[in-house]
């Protein structure tokens, strides 16, 4: 059973949310909060094992929040994704810096918000390529910070730092079993592998890392 918190400080999405993902037989929803210090309260005493996390909230925000439960150890299980209005938010950005799995426009179909816990649950990241195409050119744009930047990628073997490059490009773990010609264990194996070895926490960390690292370059 997938365990979900909702935080949002609009009542009906929330409501909207409970009533689509309650109706799975593998999701429930164990609480709901309306800011970003309920949402971690809630967090520390439920470990969900997903959070759909609005950006903006009263009080702690959303992206506070985000912080503070990824720098929390004990919650080093719980993924988030943050919830937007607009899928280029600025604030989207600096959540994944946070830590954050990925992110879901409120106006999401029900089919895709389903999918999308689903993925998040089991590890993997919500950027497709698309996205990540724009999330490249943010990230280069910026400045580079020191305390996100991962070990060497010298850590990794050649085919890891070929699917880590490959992730970087948006690519599933089929589409890079494909590109390689692998099984999908296998390339889920050295996703996993290489995400252990630079200490990622998830997909959408090894897009930053990818990049940040130099491994990967923007019109690359």
């Amino acid at each position: 059973m997938i365990r979900v918190l909702l935080a949002d400080d609009q009542r009906l999405v929330r409501a909207g949310f409970a009533m689509i993902l309650d109706g799975e037989d593998d999701i429930t929803v164990v609480g709901e909060a309306d800011d970003g210090a309920t949402a971690l309260a809630m967090v520390t005493a439920t470990r969900p094992d997903v959070v759909l996390m609005d950006i903006r909230m009263p009080g702690m925000d959303g992206l506070a929040a985000t912080r503070a439960i990824v720098a929390d150890e004990a919650l080093s299980a719980v993924r988030i994704v943050m919830l937007t209005t607009f899928e280029l938010d600025e604030y989207v950005f600096e959540a994944l810096h946070a830590g954050a799995s990925g992110f879901l426009v409120k106006h999401t179909q029900p089919t895709d918000l389903i999918r999308a816990v689903h993925e998040v649950a089991r590890g993997d990241a919500l950027l497709s390529p698309s996205i990540t195409r724009r999330l490249i050119t943010e990230f280069t744009a910026r400045p580079p910070r020191p305390a996100l930047t991962p070990p060497a990628m010298s850590v990794l073997t050649d085919r890891e730092r070929e699917v880590v490059g490959l992730v970087a490009h948006g690519l599933t773990n089929g589409e890079i079993a494909a590109e390689l010609v692998l099984s999908p264990a296998t390339a889920r194996t050295h996703v996993s592998r290489a995400m252990m070895k630079l200490r990622a926490r998830d997909r959408a960390q090894l897009v930053v890392f990818a990049y940040q690292s130099g491994l990967v370059r923007p019109n690359a």
